[in-house]
């Protein structure tokens, strides 16, 4: 069953086979991935996802290119993504590793900061020190889930504030 949302909600008709995307476009469950409708074009993008249940699941950033059926992602050039194990990999090699004891569990917060080069990962607010780059090209705001995952997006109206500099992610407005 495949899922289009509504060009009011956040994310993008592009999604995995079996995704399922409810609360009017912010909470991702079912099995797959799904990319925001929007892409990281200003210079510094910040966005958070609230993890509600856990299972298997990632999140960061990627192209139209990835195949969002495939989990995990982060296994060609076209995602880079943190896992639910802390690990953050890109074009299948770990990139990078959130720092022992720092495992989101449910209720956490996981923040993601875009400049066009790097990605950094804030858990509840705290900078985890956790860059990774490489990907290239357009990206998007990407999340997938496996395993009885349920995520919810917030990409306004955060629970953290944003990195100096940072800013939410420009949606922009269409008329039909």
């Amino acid at each position: 069953m495949q899922l289009l949302v509504s060009v009011n909600n956040y994310f993008h008709d592009i999604s995995g086979t079996d995704v399922v995307i409810v609360k009017s476009g912010r909470r991702i469950c079912g099995t797959g991935g799904c990319i925001a409708n929007a892409p990281l074009h200003q210079n510094k993008s910040y966005f958070e996802f609230k993890i509600q249940s856990t299972g298997v699941w990632g999140l960061g950033v990627a192209t139209k290119k990835a195949n969002l059926n495939q989990i995990p992602m982060g296994r060609d050039p076209h995602s880079l993504v943190l896992r639910q194990d802390g690990t953050v990999y890109h074009n299948n090699e770990e990139k990078n590793r959130l720092p022992a004891n720092s495992l989101p569990q449910e209720g956490d917060i996981v923040g993601v900061s875009y400049d066009h080069v790097e990605l950094n990962l804030y858990l509840n607010g705290k900078n985890m020190s956790c860059p990774a780059s490489g990907i290239r090209g357009t990206v998007y705001p990407v999340v997938y889930v496996d395993d009885s995952a349920i995520l919810d997006c917030q990409f306004s109206d955060f629970y953290h504030t944003p990195p100096q500099g940072y800013q939410k992610i420009l949606f922009e407005q269409q008329i039909f």
